[in-house]
């Protein structure tokens, strides 16, 4: 199998200095633009790129067993489980990633920043209808898993403060799109929970979580 996909590379607009301040070249009055993922501003050059391989990619196989679900390069796919030609199910500058089916096989959910920041997406199984579950601005989402009913998402909402890799609380939304209930609280803002499942009764839910003793982490640096 592979793969061929078109990345466009976009410049920001030129920024000229006027009497030692730094402004944009458009007038000052002029109301700033609202940022959109799917039309960034300036210029922008066509790059296509031919693999047959990918790194930290994201896959699902249907509930009935015939496809497979994959994300490549900021894109999502689906193919036959046997082999074949992938079918590309979102394109462009959004990146769509970790794609899940639902248990109906109908739908499949996944994280993409086409909003803004990543959040948690809903579309058909075709790549129509597209709904937008998650609408958060600041603190991001990422692992969709769907609850065995097909109702509900439960993902990984992320939270940082002085390190990097910030700690994580499991939060639940309708398919349809809600503020999300809590599910998981974080000990504190050190230490990270994630990958979040439900059991295939829907009673019970799972993830990872770091227990290292203490509230801090500390490094040798040797």
């Amino acid at each position: 199998m592979r793969i061929f996909s078109t990345l466009v590379i976009g410049a920001l607009a030129p920024f000229v200095l006027f009497g030692g301040l730094l402004g944009a070249a458009a007038a000052d009055d002029a109301a700033p633009a609202k940022w959109d993922v799917s039309d960034p501003p300036g210029p922008r050059t066509s790059v296509t790129i031919d693999t047959d391989e990918g790194t930290w990619m994201s896959v699902d196989v249907c509930p009935e067993g015939r496809e497979i679900v994959f994300d490549l390069l900021g894109n999502i796919y689906v193919m036959p489980i046997d082999g074949g030609e992938a079918k590309a199910l979102t394109t462009g500058y959004a990146w769509d990633m970790q794609p899940r089916f639902s248990p109906c096989g109908k739908r499949i959910a996944f994280t993409s920043d086409r909003g803004g920041g990543d959040n948690i997406w809903v579309m058909d199984r075709d790549g129509t209808n597209l709904v937008q579950v998650s609408k958060e601005s600041f603190r991001l989402l990422n692992s969709p898993a769907w609850a065995p009913d097909g109702e509900f998402i439960v993902a990984r909402k992320h939270f940082t403060s002085k390190r990097s890799l910030g700690a994580g609380e499991m939060w639940l939304y309708h398919r349809t799109g809600s503020d999300g209930v809590q599910m998981t609280k974080r000990p504190n803002e050190q230490k990270d929970a994630g990958e979040p499942t439900f059991s295939p009764c829907g009673r019970y839910l799972y993830w990872s979580q770091d227990t290292t003793p203490g509230r801090t982490f500390e490094y040798n640096k040797d």
